[in-house]
């Protein structure tokens, strides 16, 4: 199956797949002692969050600075578990294999790695830079992906002008959110979305499934 212009980088023969997904998780595992390059976030904004359950899946593309200032490209499937204020994002590479999932509390954050022990952190942001080389906002992804900007701090928005209903970009915290496409009717919600941050540099290309 062939989703055109979504990764960074161009897809691969299945040897070559196979070799960069072990590459990935010899990587992922061998980053656990970097200190993270910018600054983390505390879970505690997940708390204000009102207790509901919602489930997302689809196709994520990342492009990011290394320790040594090498540009990396990470792309594969996620699924996000929300449930109140715990949040279990699993990251799995192009043939399905489970790269990382991050479990986030307001309390704790949990990092699984394959065949590894489990690593854990007082905040998500922190413990996914250490692991992974980069840090998925997820407490701004909870608001982001309904869309809307998360209520915990100030954030500029952009309707869509040909259809006011709809945001098309938030600028919050540091990142750009621009809504690439909502989905057709009879579905409703997002379908493509690109978020964007300077420093340190971190490009994210998410396509949902609906």
């Amino acid at each position: 199956m062939r989703f055109p212009n979504l990764y960074f980088v161009p897809r691969a023969p299945r040897g070559a797949v196979l070799g960069v997904a072990a590459a990935t998780v010899l990587a992922l595992a061998g980053c656990a002692s970097v200190k993270p390059q910018g600054p983390s976030t505390s879970n505690a904004a997940t708390s204000v969050t009102t207790q509901t359950s919602r489930a997302y899946e689809g196709r994520f593309a990342i492009q990011y600075n290394d320790q040594n200032g090498q540009q990396r490209n990470a792309y594969g499937n996620f699924s996000w578990q929300e449930s109140g204020d715990t949040v279990t994002l699993q990251l799995r590479n192009p043939l399905g294999q489970t790269l990382a999932v991050v479990t986030s509390s307001p309390a704790s954050a949990t990092l699984e790695l394959p065949n590894r022990q489990p690593l854990t952190a007082d905040n998500v942001s922190t413990l996914m830079q250490n692991a992974l080389g980069f840090a998925l906002p997820v407490e701004g992804l909870r608001y982001w992906l309904q869309p809307s900007p998360a209520p915990t701090s100030r954030a500029k928005t952009e309707k869509d002008p040909e259809q006011p209903s709809r945001l098309k970009q938030i600028t919050q915290d540091g990142w750009t959110i621009d809504y690439v496409a909502y989905a057709d009717a009879p579905a409703n919600g997002v379908k493509r979305m690109n978020l964007s941050r300077s420093d340190p540099a971190l490009d994210i290309k998410l396509v949902l499934n609906q």
